[in-house]
C-alpha cells in the first residue's frame, strides 16, 4: 500500500476520544459538545424542500462539472460578495462544484503537486485544519508550518519565511477566517501573498468556508479573489478559493461547496475530478442553487452566532484570556494550564467537551503554538452555550 499512509497523524477527534475515555465525568450532567465545528442551527426549510422535490432526479448521473444553473448561481454570488469585475468570474471557466471543501482541499493537493520536482513543500498556517497536512503527505510533498501566535495576531508572518522555503513551495494553504483562531487576513496581506506566488510560482489555496460568519454587516471579510480584483488581475492567476454551504447555510450534511479561481488550474482539476468520481448528485445541486441565491437565512445565522458570542464572552470575562475573534464560530482561549490537561479536567469535572489546541497544531520552530489553548465551537443552542460557559467558569475557579 501507499507508504505515505504510515506518515498520517491520528485525527484530532481520535485523540480527543482517548483523552475523554481516561476519565469519568459526573453522570448527572449532560455532555455539552463544544469540540466539533458542526453547525447546529436549523437548515433553511426552502433548501430542504428543493432537495425533496427533486429526489426523482437521483435517476440521472450527474456531471463532474455540475449543472450550468448551479455554476451560474455561484458565479453571481461570488461576483457580488467579493466585488469582482462583472463578467470576469464566469460559470463556465472559473467555478467547479464540489462535495464540501474537505474532499476538495484534499483532492486539490493531489492534482497540484509535481512529484517530478525535488522536495516539494506544502506550506500552511499552524494551527491548521488537519486536511492540509494529510493532503500534503499523500501528494508526496512535505508539510511546512508557519506558526500563528498572539505576536503576529494569529496570521503567519509571510515576510519572515526564508526564500529557500518559497523556492520549494508548490502549494500554500491559507484559511481566512482562520480555523481555529478566527483571524482574518486583510487585503494588503493577501496582495503580499499574490506577489510571492508570482515571484516563486506556487499556487495559493484559500480556504474561506467561514467567510460568511462575521460580526459587522458593513465589513465582511475580504477574500483572495477580491484582492485579485483590486489588483486588476481578472485572470486570478495562481489563486483558487474554497467555499461551502456547511457553515454559511447550516448544511454540513449536504456536502456542497465550490472551488473557484484560476481557469487554467481548474481545467486540469476538472480532469482530475472526472477520474476521481466525485460528481455532486443532481438534487443536491438544485438545493445548492436555492441556498446560494438567498442571503436572508445567512443574515439570520450571523445574528444567532452574534448573540451566542456576546452571551458566552460576558460569562467568561475575567475568567479566561479570551477575545472575540475577527470572524468564524470559534473561541480560542488561552488556558491557565496546558490545553490538553485543561480539556481533560474540564470534561472530568463539568462534562464539557472542548478540543485541545495542540491537537490542531504541530511543533515548529521549537513550539507547538496550540498547546496553551483549547478550541470552543459555539455551535450548540444559546442556552447550552451559556451553561457551558458557566461550567467552564466554575472549573477555572478550582485551578
Amino acid at each position: 500500500m501507499n507508504p505515505d499512509l504510515n506518515h498520517l497523524h491520528p485525527y484530532p477527534f481520535e485523540k480527543l476520544a482517548a483523552l475523554k475515555a481516561a476519565v469519568t465525568p459526573p453522570s448527572a450532567l449532560t455532555d455539552i459538545m463544544l469540540s466539533i465545528g458542526e453547525p447546529k442551527h436549523e437548515p433553511p426549510g426552502f433548501v430542504l424542500d428543493t432537495l425533496v422535490n427533486n429526489l426523482n432526479k437521483l435517476s440521472n448521473y450527474p456531471t463532474t462539472k455540475g449543472l450550468p444553473e448551479l455554476r451560474t448561481a455561484i458565479a453571481a454570488w461570488a461576483t457580488k460578495r467579493f466585488q469582482l469585475t462583472p463578467g470576469s468570474f464566469t460559470a463556465d471557466k472559473h467555478v467547479l462544484p464540489v462535495n464540501g471543501t474537505r474532499e476538495a482541499l484534499f483532492a486539490f493537493a493531489q492534482a497540484i503537486i509535481d512529484r517530478s520536482k525535488p522536495n516539494p513543500l506544502v506550506v500552511s498556517p499552524n494551527p491548521f485544519y488537519q486536511i492540509y497536512e494529510g493532503a500534503a503527505i499523500l501528494s508526496g510533498a512535505e508539510p511546512y508550518f508557519l506558526n500563528c501566535t498572539p505576536d503576529n495576531n494569529f496570521i503567519p508572518d509571510f515576510a519572515a519565511v526564508p526564500a529557500a522555503v518559497w523556492e520549494r513551495c508548490q502549494l500554500l494553504f491559507i484559511c481566512s477566517p482562520g480555523n481555529p483562531t478566527g483571524a482574518v487576513m486583510n487585503s494588503a496581506q493577501l496582495k503580499e501573498l499574490i506577489a510571492l506566488a508570482d515571484q516563486y510560482d506556487f499556487v495559493i489555496a484559500s480556504d474561506e468556508c467561514y467567510s460568511e460568519l462575521y460580526f459587522d454587516e458593513q465589513h465582511p471579510p475580504v477574500g483572495l479573489l477580491q484582492a485579485c480584483a483590486e489588483l486588476g488581475r481578472d485572470d486570478f492567476a495562481r489563486c483558487v478559493v474554497f467555499h461551502s454551504l456547511s457553515k454559511r447555510s447550516n448544511l454540513p450534511g449536504l456536502r456542497s461547496g465550490f472551488v473557484g479561481g484560476d481557469a487554467d488550474i481548474l481545467e486540469k482539476f476538472l480532469l482530475y475530478r472526472t477520474y476521481h468520481g466525485c460528481a455532486m448528485p443532481v438534487p443536491t445541486q438544485l438545493a445548492s442553487v436555492a441556498a446560494w441565491q438567498d442571503e436572508q437565512h445567512v443574515i439570520a445565522n450571523r445574528t444567532a452566532y452574534r448573540e451566542k458570542f456576546d452571551a458566552v464572552l460576558k460569562v467568561l470575562d475575567g475568567c479566561l484570556d479570551v477575545q472575540k475573534p475577527d470572524a468564524s464560530f470559534y473561541l480560542w482561549p488561552k488556558t491557565p494550564i496546558k490545553g490538553e490537561a485543561f480539556a481533560q479536567q474540564l470534561f472530568a469535572q463539568q462534562k464539557v467537551t472542548t478540543l485541545p489546541g495542540s491537537y490542531l497544531a504541530r511543533e515548529a520552530n521549537g513550539i507547538n503554538p496550540g498547546e496553551d489553548y483549547v478550541r470552543l465551537a459555539l455551535v450548540a443552542p444559546l442556552a447550552e452555550c451559556i451553561e457551558a460557559a458557566e461550567r467552564i467558569k466554575a472549573f477555572v475557579k478550582t485551578l
